[in-house]
């Protein structure tokens, strides 16, 4: 049944009738809601009372406040993902500044303030959000794509289309060079990755870190030992030539580099692709299946994980789709296999540990806000777990497998610290400081150790300090009765959740910046967590400029290595497809602000150089020139970047809770919520903070009535990621 176009019929006034009035002839609120005549008029038609989308009343150039409607129906049957509330910096700032404390919110006002910023943020207008959003479907070939797809009722397809094309799209990248091709004598990063296949093939666990180190020597944890172990024994029952001890070293045979090819596309469909869709399916489940596809859109082709692993030859899908999975099973309450899952990833490469502050950190909150019992129930299975894990993955080092020295092997190998504060150019705080500071000339590799770690720990502390304070202001009170049933408590959301996301980006980029021998390829992990807040965020807003910004310079800051590995034409394709894609114009950032200025400096500076580096070779006396001033243009963005996150962090914890007094979350169970759909909205009053379902479950689980939620004595709390 169609609702009736408000320009044509208005609401009257009996529209403005309050819940409590309509007594128990109420319609569920999962459908248009009827306002039947009396009895006195019983031939009279019934009237449709349907709320007005915001949007529609932004289009309009008419004046309709009169109609009274919500912008949004607080009726909708989905719940709330995490990426529904605090979208960006404005809405913190102004959840904080309105009187929403003071009052009890509807959740109908509530999701219209969002909303209303929302358009603000991209228009500066509300009266021209419609060209904008005309702008967007333009401009944007995912956009016209997706939306083509879902009017011919073909949406069920379109996440197996983008599938399919990006697969497509990250095998004609492998049809080019690759790291250390006809390069003797070490071949680069695709030989390393193929040596360790024949060494855990041939030798005894006890020999996989101690053979020819001198010849890539295996330096990952054992989970890239196990993936090479088994991708080796397959690529010695199709030819054993491939993986032949020490006798296929160097080897580049077309049928060996298609083999090696396919097993980085096969461990991407199994472990990262599902994530990512998974993520959308979970983080976004309250949004439309239309955006949800832009947003698995924008995650899948991502120009730099695509270029260095399908170009210059990487597995890091396998680490990033780990963490993603542990976010995901984080976001649905399942702690102790969201820790499973980041173990594993700290077990196929160490350099997940950029994650490590912001994950333990958001699991000790989350023990924290549960309070003593349940919170010290939680910690000891989460400390059980994860113990268990690296001992399962260290077991064939571990007595009574190998000698008790055995394990030094893999330690050693993991942490090389012999190697120095840096090797190539990498736009850190070190090679940038470096052209006007000699670091190594004035200080030992153990000075220099010590002060990068004192630089990483100072750079994440304010990440970690937001996390543990906001479950403090939020935490469950000690003698609320709830707690003794731990394991419902334990299964709901940490308000500390929406920090997540920005605790990771502030963490992984201050070890990028700050720590100890970091590499090009390890800007991947702060892009992680920056991108999973960009692939929310509505085109033309500040989230989107900086995400697609520091996305873009990041994979500016590769272009040395992917130029020596002979990458520039998918270089080239993969920044302006991706970028096209998604419909990115800094022009359509909101004007005259720093992210629109920094994006037109920078990408000037940018393309200058590269101009330069085409037409002018590099003078003889400086050999590394153009990679210096690569360094010296990519490192501020990316130091902006990680000051813009700790600044995201404290507005999204303030909001949370606050700077006030320590507020706790009582047991007094809300108000009935919808049919059909879990809590949808934060409910925020006075002295009480109590979160809103994540939604990820929404349409298959029924909320809990508030006399079911009382008696069982469990608090209804959960949380929403800001972006």
């Amino acid at each position: 049944m169609e609702s009736l176009n408000p320009s044509q019929q208005p609401f009257p006034s009996s529209t403005t009738t309050s819940r409590s009035q309509t007594g128990p002839q109420e319609q569920s609120p999962t459908r248009p809601r009827l306002n039947l005549k009396s009895d006195s008029q019983p031939h009279a038609s019934p009237e449709i009372l349907a709320p007005t989308p915001r949007r529609h009343l932004l289009e309009s150039s008419e004046s309709q406040h009169w109609l009274r409607t919500p912008p949004l129906s607080p009726s909708s049957s989905r719940g709330v993902s995490p990426v529904s509330l605090f979208s960006s910096a404005s809405l913190e700032r102004r959840v904080r500044t309105t009187s929403y404390y003071s009052t009890r919110p509807s959740s109908a006002s509530l999701r219209s303030l969002f909303d209303s910023d929302k358009a603000k943020e991209l228009t500066g207008n509300g009266r021209k959000h419609e060209a904008s959003e005309k702008q967007d479907v333009e401009m944007s070939m995912g956009r016209m794509w997706v939306r083509w797809m879902h009017k011919r009722n073909m949406k069920e397809w379109v996440a197996p289309a983008l599938v399919a094309v990006s697969t497509l799209l990250k095998w004609c990248i492998g049809l080019g060079s690759y790291s250390g091709e006809a390069t003797p004598p070490m071949f680069g990063d695709y030989e390393a990755q193929r040596h360790w296949m024949e060494l855990t093939v041939h030798l005894h666990t006890s020999q996989w870190y101690t053979y020819d180190l001198e010849y890539w020597g295996l330096d990952y944890p054992p989970l890239t030992a196990y993936v090479s172990w088994i991708c080796g024994k397959i690529g010695y029952w199709i030819n054993p030539a491939w993986v032949a001890l020490d006798a296929s070293r160097g080897i580049e045979t077309s049928e060996s580099k298609v083999f090696m090819r396919a097993t980085v596309l096969a461990w991407d469909l199994l472990i990262y692709v599902p994530a990512l869709l998974m993520f959308v399916k979970t983080w976004q489940a309250s949004r439309s299946n239309r955006t949800q596809n832009l947003s698995f859109l924008t995650l899948l082709f991502q120009p730099a994980l695509l270029l260095i692993d399908f170009g210059h030859f990487q597995y890091n899908s396998v680490m990033l789709g780990l963490t993603i999975l542990a976010l995901n099973f984080f976001a649905q309450g399942q702690d102790v296999l969201g820790a499973v899952c980041f173990v594993l990833s700290l077990g196929f490469k160490q350099m997940s540990l950029y994650y490590a502050p912001a994950i333990g950190s958001y699991l000790l909150s989350k023990c924290i806000y549960l309070g003593p019992r349940a919170g010290w129930r939680l910690f000891v299975r989460l400390a059980i777990v994860t113990t268990a894990s690296f001992v399962l993955l260290f077991l064939p080092f571990l007595p009574p497998f190998a000698r008790f020295e055995a394990i030094l092997q893999p330690i050693k190998r993991i942490f090389p610290f012999a190697r120095g504060l840096f090797e190539d150019k990498v736009a850190n705080f070190w090679c940038a400081s470096n052209v006007v500071f000699k670091w190594k000339r004035w200080a030992s590799t153990a000075v220099l150790v010590k002060l990068s770690t004192v630089f990483t720990l100072l750079a994440f502390l304010p990440g970690v300090f937001i996390l543990i304070r906001t479950a403090i202001k939020t935490s469950v009170s000690a003698t609320d009765p709830a707690n003794d049933t731990s394991s419902s408590v334990s299964s709901t959301h940490s308000p500390t959740l929406p920090l997540l996301p920005y605790a990771l980006l502030t963490s992984a980029m201050s070890f990028f910046l700050f720590s100890f021998q970091v590499h090009e390829k390890t800007i991947l992990l702060p892009l992680l967590p920056l991108t999973l807040l960009l692939c929310g965020a509505p085109a033309g807003s500040a989230m989107f400029g900086w995400g697609v910004l520091v996305n873009n310079i990041a994979v500016f800051s590769m272009w040395p290595l992917l130029k020596r590995d002979g990458l520039g034409l998918q270089y080239i394709i993969t920044v302006l497809l991706w970028n096209k894609l998604i419909g990115y114009d800094p022009r359509r950032l909101p004007s005259k602000s720093f992210v629109q200025l920094l994006s037109f400096a920078v990408y000037g500076a940018a393309g200058l150089l590269h101009l330069a580096e085409f037409i002018f070779p590099a003078p003889s006396r400086y050999p590394d020139i153009f990679s210096v001033l690569n360094v010296l243009i990519s490192t501020p963005v990316f130091i902006l970047a990680w000051l813009w996150s700790i600044k995201n962090g404290i507005e999204v914890g303030w909001a949370l809770g606050g700077l006030g007094q320590v507020r706790k979350v009582t047991s007094t169970a809300p108000a009935p919520a919808p049919t059909g759909a879990s809590l949808t909205e934060a409910t925020v009053r006075r002295g009480v903070t109590r979160a809103a379902s994540l939604g990820f479950s929404s349409g298959r689980r029924r909320a809990p009535t508030a006399s079911s939620a009382s008696s069982s004595g469990r608090p209804r709390t959960a949380t929403n990621m800001g972006t």
